[in-house]
């Protein structure tokens, strides 16, 4: 399968599993979300490390796992979060920002030069999320923008767009002292007993909870473990700045599943933002 496919299959698995957690466990705790993706994924993606070699792990891939793992943690929690308390459609937009930290970061620690392809794409991500809320343009023209602070997932988004920027370096970093096959799933594995470990200090988190939907938990571990195979299948393929720009399309697959699921209003502002937002990624990331 070419790494378009592969990429698009990505996005559409990803899109799908947010829906799916969103409509049958929202009523969990954040933690108890994040446990219901993982631990119904590990299974899959553990049998899928019995055909990736073993490569040899030096003491720069456990530093870069041992930073990037608690940054991952609370941005699993952060995403649960944004989940339950707001519309698919005014919080999983805000993942388009992620390219357009990294973008930033570079240019003030690195002094890395912004491209002109980059400065458009950082203006169609602006622009798209000033469309998500176009309806509060009523308000002035700052409603749209107050808008995004008011919205608690649209907060939560950028909270975890903001440390995908650092956890996407610390992944490279991994991988450059690993294998691309071999890191992501040992990272989500890792990242499973991480939350393991959080249960008993969570007082309203409780084991039993997770497998009280075990067809939804059964088809969201298997849509997760196919996420993360086709992600690593397409990004051996071609430049990983494609394929990611790529994989973005789950933004507009989610705006979709917001429609037609859960019924949430203003879609077409929405889906006119994110598609903005989308092609300020496609930018970013097309522009080496």
């Amino acid at each position: 399968m070419s790494w378009l496919l592969l990429s698009l299959l990505a996005a559409l698995t990803l899109a799908t599993n947010d829906a799916l957690t969103k409509k049958f466990f929202s009523g969990l705790t954040s933690l108890e979300m994040g446990l219901v993706r993982l631990l119904y994924s590990l299974p899959w993606l553990a049998l899928s490390l019995l055909w990736i070699p073993r490569p040899e792990l030096d003491r720069t891939f456990w530093i870069a796992v041992a930073v990037a793992l608690p940054l991952e943690l609370a941005a699993v929690l952060a995403y649960m979060k944004a989940l339950k308390s707001s519309p698919l459609s005014l919080s999983l937009p805000f993942l388009a920002f992620t390219p357009l930290f990294i973008l930033l970061t570079g240019w003030f620690i690195l002094g890395e030069k912004i491209t002109p392809a980059g400065l458009g794409g950082i203006a169609l991500i602006v622009i798209g999320s000033y469309g998500l809320n176009l309806s509060q343009a009523g308000q002035g023209w700052g409603g749209p923008f107050r808008a995004v602070f008011k919205e608690p997932g649209s907060r939560l988004m950028l909270l975890v767009a903001l440390i995908y920027a650092f956890t996407s370096a610390l992944g490279k970093l991994a991988v450059l002292h690993s294998h691309p096959f071999f890191f992501p799933l040992l990272y989500y594995l890792l990242l499973g007993a991480g939350l393991v470990l959080f249960l008993p200090f969570n007082r309203s988190a409780r084991a039993s909870r997770l497998f009280e939907k075990p067809l939804p938990g059964l088809l969201i571990g298997i849509l997760g473990a196919v996420s993360v195979c086709s992600h690593m299948l397409a990004i051996s393929q071609i430049q990983a700045a494609y394929m990611i720009s790529v994989k973005r399309t789950s933004l507009l697959f989610a705006v979709l599943y917001g429609a037609l699921w859960f019924k949430e209003e203003h879609i077409g502002e929405r889906l006119l933002g994110t598609a903005l937002m989308v092609s300020g990624v496609f930018l970013i990331g097309w522009q080496g």
